[in-house]
């Protein structure tokens, strides 16, 4: 059988391997967000892992993961993400205002 008679390769479906950043903002220490985890494939499980277990609130964007994934352990998140960033804090403030609503309502109950 030479290469002719093969049939043609299928190509191959692209493995896409999950990443992950953790932000740490606490305004006394730094004047901007600061990149406190970051990992690929088990370590990006292993860092949603934990922050699922801590409570903390998970937002997936990929394009800023990877933008973020870019920068050392430790750096502060540079101005022309602030925006994108905000945008997210935002998320997690909102999520933690319904949770503290619902923990107060199931308070109330108990």
């Amino acid at each position: 059988m030479n290469a002719q008679d093969q049939p043609p390769k299928q190509p191959q479906p692209r493995t896409i391997t999950k990443k992950a950043v953790a932000l740490k903002y606490d305004p006394e220490q730094a004047q901007a967000p600061v990149v406190v985890a970051k990992g690929q494939g088990v370590l990006a499980e292993e860092i949603l892992r934990r922050a699922k277990e801590g409570g903390v609130p998970v937002q997936e964007d990929a394009s800023l993961v990877e933008v973020l994934s870019k920068l050392d352990l430790q750096q502060e998140i540079p101005p022309e993400l602030y925006r994108l960033v905000a945008e997210i804090l935002s998320f997690v403030y909102r999520t933690d205002r319904k949770a503290g609503l619902q923990e107060r309502k199931a308070d109330m109950w108990t």
